[in-house]
């Protein structure tokens, strides 16, 4: 069954909803650009008020290891995704891991593995050892995530079969409860992530939205099962 995280929790009737709907995760963002941002001390609040079954995980960019990790024990957070700066590589990534007390996923730009020295680079045997998941994104250097676009599932569907075998894949970047079963028939990913696609606003959830794309995916499932 695929895994299903709703990103970009700001309130608690937001996060409630989505668990209802069936989200097996939630993400908390804590990048000052981002019009998702939450502070520490309102996550906490209601990571409190969530089932000990959902996953939740701090999002992060470019911050260090001692921030992620003084942001995650405060607001009791069970993973951190991590958005690397330019120019980290697997070494410093496996570093990271090595330090952060929680699960670890990586959130890459989905574009860079289809790249023949990204995708090698992003195959390294330790850093996918030391790594739970990595997110493929639509980001770049400008906007790590939370585009609403897509990225090209076709050309790229080639390399996530590759690394599926190595460690699981997350697809994230403009998924909507209308595109999410291609995504997951091309790329058959571990698990999807979607922030934009079931919002009101930005950082505001529609719950309609949320129910309808986590019923998109279980149908998805249904179908490949």
């Amino acid at each position: 069954m695929t895994w299903v995280k709703i990103c970009g929790m700001t309130n608690l009737e937001d996060a409630l909803s989505a668990v209802d709907a069936g989200a097996d995760a939630l993400g908390f963002v804590f990048y000052e650009k981002s019009p998702r941002k939450i502070s520490v001390d309102a996550a906490r609040e209601i990571v409190k008020k969530l089932p000990d079954s959902v996953e939740k995980v701090g999002v992060f960019v470019g911050q260090s290891v001692e921030q992620v990790n003084s942001i995650s024990e405060r607001a009791a957070l069970s993973a951190a995704q991590v958005y690397p700066c330019d120019g980290e590589g697997p070494g410093s990534l496996t570093d990271f891991a090595e330090h952060v007390g929680r699960r670890l996923f990586v959130a890459l730009p989905g574009q860079r593995i289809t790249s023949e020295d990204g995708f090698g680079f992003f195959c390294s045997g330790e850093f996918l050892r030391r790594t739970s998941a990595v997110f493929l994104d639509s980001g770049d250097s400008y906007r790590p995530g939370g585009t609403g676009k897509a990225f090209d599932w076709e050309i790229a569907s080639e390399p996530v079969k590759h690394m599926s075998k190595a460690v699981p894949i997350v697809i994230a970047g403009g998924l909507t409860a209308e595109n999410v079963a291609e995504a997951i028939g091309i790329l058959k990913p571990w698990g999807v992530d979607v922030a934009s696609g079931v919002e009101a606003r930005p950082g505001k959830k529609d719950p309609e939205k949320v129910r309808a794309f986590v019923k998109a995916v279980r149908d998805a499932d249904r179908k490949t099962s």
